[in-house]
């Protein structure tokens, strides 16, 4: 049963976009004074068990949030009770989270750019072809978004 706002991030991996959100948000709740529930996991399952990718880890380093200890793990049916909100970091991961919902899901399910004001249906950049530059945009993306949850957090989400 889920008790106050708690908040899952998820993208396909857990290696880059979800592991990197879920560092912005806690630093950024943390900073803020919020006590909340913070976890990102991946549709996929071939990273389970796995650290974030080290590119992930070193621009989320640069920014003074420590991510190493995080390990990839795969959203289960669980989860959509446990959380009360449920963020996927691009359409076609939220899409298969819509389609792995169980039918009394508590959590509402939506985009990670939706909560930033004029960043609505848009996608969290891909880092995990590129290089240290797509990691820094992922990053920006995601630190704003953390931002804006606070805030959102604060006027009672």
């Amino acid at each position: 049963m889920v008790s106050g706002p708690s908040i899952l991030f998820v993208c396909l991996g857990n290696i880059c976009r979800s592991p990197l959100a879920e560092g912005a948000f806690r630093s950024a709740a943390a900073q803020a004074g919020l006590s909340i529930t913070i976890d990102s996991a991946g549709t996929g399952s071939w990273h389970i068990g796995e650290p974030p990718d080290a590119r992930a880890q070193a621009i989320a380093r640069r920014h003074g949030v420590e991510i190493a200890h995080y390990r990839g793990r795969q959203i289960e049916s669980a989860d959509f009770q446990r959380f009360s909100h449920i963020f996927a970091l691009d359409e076609a991961n939220l899409a298969d989270l819509r389609r792995l919902a169980p039918e009394d899901a508590r959590a509402q399910v939506g985009l990670l750019l939706d909560v930033v004001a004029g960043r609505e249906g848009q996608s969290v950049a891909d880092p995990y072809y590129g290089g240290p530059d797509d990691f820094a945009a992922t990053w920006a993306e995601v630190s704003v978004a953390a931002e804006a949850l606070v805030a959102r957090l604060r006027a009672g989400l």
